[in-house]
């Protein structure tokens, strides 16, 4: 009878390790890619010490139901491939199970057509990495398609090679197949350029749904073609843009040169739901537009933008959200904010600092449209909100009708919201300059000072407000005027740029006086792009 117990608990515990969820990555404990015997040490001293870092049932207790979570991830992380050329590469692929691991050995790979084809689960993906990250080296007319579901590429560097059209890296074999839930993470693409700028091909293309790209180092394009795109079908795609370090992308004189696009002009009614954020953008000074949003629905946020000639533009397409964004101009010509096209925009949260930029290249723009604007065109702007953000130092912060008289251009903006806006100006120029007046426009709780204002409203004051750089930002000191001044109910905008929440009366401008901890700061390279 007891032998009988004993037999029974052991298929039952089989039983529940095989048929419990599991979360995707959370059992892998030393970050090394796989679920291994060093994850159980790691898992065993949780468990003695009762580290809620290892409760991943998230009962409130590390005990046995954790136990079998980490025992199915165990028993069912796949096995590990280790490969070294080409034909070895593709019968891994071929033969891949949820859960395996194809290794790529170290060296240099030419001229290698990585067509990664393969299905995983949520619990159990697949995954192509590199023996060690950075030393498998990509190059010649190398590149990468993603084709089906939960896998995730590791660790490689594309690395001086060229194409002569197409993409480098795209999630999709071919128009047919399109990849889902699929991750591009600690990946480099560095001068991956043709010999003539001419050529245009893009280095990272998004196609199918639920993708994501993050820790990647991405520098030096100089050669026609947007860097990334986002490659909008008909429904929402739900892509994650995130961590990544973009950077050294020269002037190309003439359209094409973005380093991130999120749909065209023919899809710019659909909704993407795409979300950018954490990403650090240096020297991109490709075109004006840093990153061109050509459909709706769009999330940007805390990314900071360095030394960068260029603009945030929402170019096509309505309710896109900018907020918590870094602006940081360092003294740079033709440096520039957000510019807006397009319905129901809220540019929230947003920190402008020593932009140099003027006209279409001010601080915030707002452009003139064009009646019954075809998709390629500008479609007039209409009830934006820009409010609680922080300008400080910049040549010209706002231009209003933009564009009046050009391309059509003829309605200026409709029904916008200025509120709680904190500006201090150089005094070179006016801080506002009116091209086309905005009809029904909304001015409340704004605080100017440094020059002259350029318009004359109801909802800008013009009172100094004592300013200190405290932690890498300008911010209000004890007693500033701007502090608890901010008016009317804006209920979303619930914490600053610095994640700490807004309480009492909140104050002008993206900082709010807190002495919470402070989550999101201007990020730099050690804080994002690849681990090596």
């Amino acid at each position: 009878m007891l032998k009988r117990s004993r037999l029974f608990f052991v298929w039952l515990v089989v039983i529940l390790v095989l048929w419990l969820p599991i979360p995707g990555e959370g059992t892998d404990f030393n970050g090394d890619g796989k679920v291994d015997f060093s994850d159980f040490i790691l898992f065993a001293r949780g468990y003695q010490e009762q580290d809620e870092a290892f409760d991943l049932n998230a009962d409130g207790v590390v005990g046995f139901g954790d136990f079998l979570v980490f025992a199915r991830a165990f028993a069912q992380s796949g096995r590990e491939i280790k490969v070294t050329d080409v034909q070895a590469l593709n019968a891994a692929i071929a033969s891949a199970q949820p859960g395996d691991r194809i290794v790529m050995g170290n060296g240099i790979w030419r001229d290698v057509d990585i067509l990664f084809a393969a299905k995983g689960d949520a619990g159990r993906l697949i995954t192509l990495v590199a023996e060690t990250p950075g030393k498998v080296i990509l190059t010649g007319h190398s590149r990468l398609r993603f084709s089906g579901q939960y896998l995730v590429v590791d660790g490689l560097w594309f690395k001086d090679g060229a194409l002569t059209e197409g993409h480098v890296i795209q999630f999709r074999r071919d128009s047919a197949f399109e990849s889902h839930y699929c991750r591009l993470t600690n990946t480099a693409i560095t001068n991956y350029n043709p010999p003539t700028d001419t050529i245009e091909y893009k280095w990272i293309s998004l196609f199918g749904t639920h993708n994501r790209v993050d820790h990647c180092f991405v520098s030096g394009k100089n050669h026609d073609g947007a860097t990334v795109v986002v490659w909008v079908g008909e429904g929402p795609n739900d892509h994650l843009i995130d961590h990544n370090y973009f950077a050294d992308r020269p002037e190309l004189g003439r359209n094409g040169g973005e380093t991130l696009r999120v749909g065209t002009s023919t899809v710019s009614m659909t909704t993407s739901r795409t979300v950018v954020e954490y990403n650090l953008f240096e020297r991109c000074d490709g075109e004006i537009e840093i990153i061109s949003s050509k459909s709706g629905g769009n999330i940007y946020r805390h990314n900071t933008f360095r030394s960068s000639k260029g603009m945030l533009t929402l170019r096509h397409g309505n309710e896109n959200v900018v907020e918590g964004n870094f602006f940081l101009g360092e003294g740079v010509l033709n440096t520039g904010g957000v510019r807006i096209i397009g319905e129901d925009h809220r540019v929230v949260n947003n920190y402008f600092e020593n932009l140099l930029g003027t006209g279409g290249r001010s601080a915030l723009v707002l452009v003139d449209g064009i009646p019954d604007s075809p998709l390629s065109g500008y479609f007039q702007v209409k009830r934006p909100l820009v409010a609680f953000n922080t300008f400080i130092d910049c040549t010209q912060v706002f231009e209003l009708g933009n564009g009046k008289g050009s391309s059509n251009r003829s309605l200026p903006p409709l029904s916008p919201i200025f509120a709680n806006n904190l500006v201090r100006g150089t005094g070179d120029r006016a801080i506002v300059n009116v091209v086309d007046m905005p009809t029904q426009a909304k001015w409340e709780g704004n605080v100017f000072f440094g020059g002259e204002m350029g318009i004359d409203v109801s909802g800008i004051e013009t009172k100094t407000v004592a300013l200190e750089k405290q932690q890498g930002l300008f911010r209000p000191v004890d007693g500033s005027v701007s502090i608890d001044a901010a008016v009317g109910v804006y209920g979303d905008v619930v914490a600053d740029i610095d994640g700490q929440v807004r309480s009492g009366k909140w104050d002008v401008g993206c900082d709010e006086k807190s002495e919470a901890p402070i989550v999101y700061h201007p990020l730099a390279k050690g804080d994002v792009g690849i681990s090596w």
